[in-house]
């Protein structure tokens, strides 16, 4: 094994909610007179979340969003709370094959009850306890600073540069690298179009997988079973 431990971000690396969400959003702008497609949304708007996603939408339509796309989402985001979305090919039977004495984080965006409550729909429950961490809630500056990685890695009990850190996004993938850990970008979602991991390596990531098989052989690890 190459690190000391692995920290994930979420959505996107063992989600599929950035394929969900994205669709929806480039549908919703686009009803809305901002004709958006589900390319400009993954490039814009991938790996944000709350204030920082809403200031960034409305940034880029150059208006306030109304209150009927605040519907639109909380109705959406209760929906997958309670039905579930898809986890990312891989990345079950990765997470699972890991040797227990790994330390592993999840460090997200996203709030805990959507973390935590999706890990148990895709039957990872349990498993992260009680390393996982938000954006949101447990540091000051969410992504793409530093922050929450630099928190996730103490919290864990490791030097940061002895940590990989999955990443999806360009947000997350900036904040990742800022933090000195080992930034492996994950192309293996949904969402990830053509050019996914050269948009990545323009940000500074080095080492782009494709798979969970290839994450498993950048880290060191047997590839998981499938």
């Amino acid at each position: 094994m190459r690190f000391d431990a692995i920290i994930f971000d979420f959505d996107g690396v063992l989600l599929e909610s950035e394929f969900e969400g994205n669709q929806m959003l480039a549908r919703l702008l686009t009803d809305l007179g901002h004709p958006t497609t589900f390319k400009e949304a993954i490039e814009h708007f991938t790996g944000l979340s709350g204030r920082d996603f809403i200031g960034k939408v409305e940034a880029t339509i150059g208006r306030e969003l109304p209150d009927e796309f605040h519907t639109a989402t909380r109705a959406e985001r209760d929906r997958t709370l309670e039905e579930g979305i898809a986890a990312v090919i891989g990345a079950v039977e990765f997470v699972r094959a890991l040797p227990p004495s790994l330390p592993k984080a999840v460090a997200s965006s996203s709030s805990s009850r959507w973390i935590r409550t999706h890990l148990a729909h895709i039957g990872l429950d349990g498993l992260f306890d009680p390393h996982i961490y938000s954006g949101k809630e447990h540091v000051e500056r969410g992504k793409p600073a530093p922050d929450l990685y630099l928190h996730a890695a103490r919290e864990l009990g490791v030097d940061i540069s002895r940590a990989a850190i999955l990443e999806d996004s360009k947000i997350g993938a900036i904040g990742a690298l800022a933090s000195g850990g080992t930034v492996i970008g994950l192309a293996a979602g949904g969402h990830c179009l053509d050019g996914h991991g050269d948009m990545l390596r323009g940000v500074g990531v080095r080492d782009i997988a494709h798979s969970f098989e290839e994450v498993a052989q950048l880290v060191g690890l047997d590839q998981p079973s499938r």
